[in-house]
């Protein structure tokens, strides 16, 4: 019997979630660089010199679930939630450019206002509905929303966000870069290519189409062994821009994200971890300040107002 292990820490899971073969949700069209009957493995050449990355990020973290009550006595429920951003300016050192906390309440509560304790105040931040999943969306877009801000105050030859690029593809430049895959999104045919990338080299483009379009490409990073996607990223730019545009840059990223990859007596989700984005992630958390401390402040404060 063969068998490979995974190189990420098995507290983090997988760096594919959901299984290589599981189908694709959006329509995928892999001609757009070059034929199907053409595909392999790209090499791109050496970008520039001096050219300055912008590597940003966002943390959120629930401080607390809460109920909000009215006058009647019905509860609707809510969370007590902190939320970071962050950018660091790699050009030949590294450093970071930008960090802002913010915080809110997150509930679809009609009456519901701002929550404040000893550590911290909560503004009210309105969600769709009551649900789990409609609260952590309120959250996430929230924190995109201060992504995108932090991320489009700088400037950088090269900005790549950590993560899916939707509702961000309007920053300038801008490249999402993803570390764990849910489905793969290649035809059966031209999923082996992916296995043959050598580290530092891609695949072709490809376009998938959801509720908007963007181009896509898979790329290895050095210091992974084992498996067909072991070190594999993929990366994604909005399809508002050229092919010939969107290869030049898929290029470049290829060529200079391997002097980033971290390695895995150092990250347990090594590869694809890059070193600016995990000490940012690391910074960002610190930030969000001590959980017990806040949790305990939202407390006492219910209990100060009759609801906790």
């Amino acid at each position: 019997m063969r068998f490979a292990v995974d190189s990420w820490a098995p507290e983090f899971g997988s760096s594919f979630e959901s299984g290589p073969n599981e189908k694709a949700q959006p329509s995928v069209d892999a001609s757009v660089e070059v034929p199907a009957a053409r595909w392999g493995p790209r090499t791109p050449p050496a970008p520039p010199d001096g050219r300055t990355v912008l590597f940003t990020d966002g943390v959120r973290r629930v401080d607390a679930r809460v109920w909000i009550m009215d006058e009647l006595g019905a509860a609707r429920p809510g969370i007590c939630a902190s939320y970071a951003a962050g950018a660091v300016l790699c050009d030949g050192r590294a450093r970071i450019a930008a960090t802002a906390v913010q915080r809110g309440l997150f509930t679809a509560a009609p009456g519901a206002g701002v929550i404040a304790c000893k550590h911290a105040c909560y503004p009210l931040r309105a969600a769709a509905g009551d649900g789990d999943d409609q609260l952590a969306l309120a959250l996430q877009q929230r924190m995109g929303e201060l992504e995108v801000h932090l991320a489009s105050s700088e400037r950088a030859d090269l900005i790549v966000i950590d993560g899916p690029l939707s509702g961000r593809q309007n920053v300038p430049g801008a490249v999402g870069f993803i570390k764990t895959h849910h489905v793969s999104y290649l035809p059966p045919e031209l999923e082996p290519t992916i296995g043959n990338l050598a580290p530092g080299q891609r695949t072709p483009l490809f376009v998938t189409t959801t509720s908007w379009s963007r181009f896509s490409w898979y790329l290895r990073l050095p210091g992974a062994s084992g498996h067909p996607w072991a070190g594999v990223a993929r990366c994604e730019v909005s399809a508002d821009n050229d092919v010939s545009t969107v290869g030049a840059l898929a290029d470049c990223v290829t060529a200079l994200l391997p002097r980033f990859a971290s390695e895995p007596h150092k990250d347990p989700r090594a590869p694809q971890n890059l070193y600016p984005i995990a000490g940012l992630e690391r910074e960002l958390k610190r930030r969000l300040g001590d959980a017990l401390l806040l949790y305990r402040g939202l407390r006492g404060s219910a209990s100060t107002t009759g609801s906790g």
